[in-house]
């Protein structure tokens, strides 16, 4: 007989760990879905030194797998899998799950919390396609040590693209940043920080043009062309590496009927429930102002105790 559980989390990131571990203590029924492995953009983080009550930096793999230990240790399930979508009949939300073994399967709950996140934005020039993985990348994380003492290029000027290029000045001193704006758009103190960083060479109203490499069929980057903004001149930049941060795409895929904001974030209640009753949304997915682990982590726990009044008060069914 196949488990009803009170609540499926759709994503392991920040928000979905919160949740998982809030809807456990609670008692609820908890199946957390993962496509990949938990902890999402956290995992990218070299040092996470602003998320409350930690006093010395981690790295954001230890600090997803500690939350993930502790959903666990609270009574949430986890499973792995591609969802291919998010039914209901009857009330009841039906999940179906590519798993990797090839045998599908659904999962049955009252509740659904989408927590998918959002993905990489590309730059979309000519050679960033042609040489994704030897040499353009977009987790500093995964490849970054392949290119120790290397020189890199960093695209963007916001929090995340300034924190890579931070991680990627520690295993090289020529890491030259490029962003279209006259200004980072990243927070003062991270900003500061990476203008301040002596391995670190910031060129403002410029873009990247082209990538380019010894062969698109099996070469390697080496070089990049800049154009300024302002002037229109251009110059081919050598290097050995090209990291994109130039923003996110938000995975709302699953919820094509729930409402969305301009940018296609999901718009949800300050319970986190979406247009769509019983159907939830948690961090970088949702429609809001500031985008941190801790304000994800929030979501997911007022997602969770939300659900769980849902539930109780017998609010969760079809509009």
């Amino acid at each position: 007989m196949e488990t009803l559980y009170d609540i499926i989390i759709i994503g392991a990131g920040a928000a979905g760990l919160a949740a998982a571990q809030y809807a456990g203590r609670s008692n609820l029924r908890t199946l957390v879905i993962e496509e990949k492995s938990e902890g999402g953009q956290a995992v990218l983080i070299d040092q996470l030194e602003n998320y409350p009550g930690i006093l010395e930096p981690v790295n954001g793999f230890d600090f997803a797998s500690n939350m993930k230990e502790q959903a666990v240790k609270f009574g949430a399930q986890f499973a792995y899998g591609k969802v291919t979508g998010i039914g209901r009949r009857e009330d009841i939300f039906q999940v179906p799950v590519e798993t990797g073994d090839g045998n599908p399967v659904t999962y049955v709950s009252k509740t659904v919390l989408l927590a998918t996140g959002a993905e990489h934005r590309h730059v979309g020039c000519p050679g960033e396609r042609e040489y994704y993985g030897r040499g353009v990348s977009y987790c500093a994380t995964c490849d970054g040590p392949f290119f120790r003492n290397k020189h890199i290029v960093v695209v963007g000027g916001g929090d995340a693209a300034c924190d890579e290029a931070g991680f990627l000045a520690h295993l090289t001193d020529r890491v030259t940043m490029v962003h279209r704006r006259d200004t980072f758009r990243a927070q003062k103190g991270i900003a500061e920080r990476t203008l301040h960083n002596p391995h670190i060479k910031v060129r403002f109203d410029t873009v990247v043009t082209e990538i380019k490499g010894t062969d698109p069929v099996s070469g390697k980057v080496n070089a990049v062309t800049l154009q300024n903004v302002k002037t229109g001149e251009k110059e081919d930049l050598p290097c050995d590496a090209v990291f994109v941060f130039v923003g996110m795409i938000p995975r709302t895929e699953l919820a094509a009927l729930a409402k969305k904001d301009e940018q296609g974030y999901i718009v949800t209640d300050e319970n986190m429930q979406t247009s769509i009753r019983g159907l939830f949304a948690a961090g970088d997915i949702r429609s809001k102002p500031f985008r941190q682990i801790v304000t994800a982590a929030a979501d997911g726990a007022i997602a969770a105790h939300a659900a769980s009044a849902c539930i109780d008060e017998n609010l969760c069914g079809m509009k």
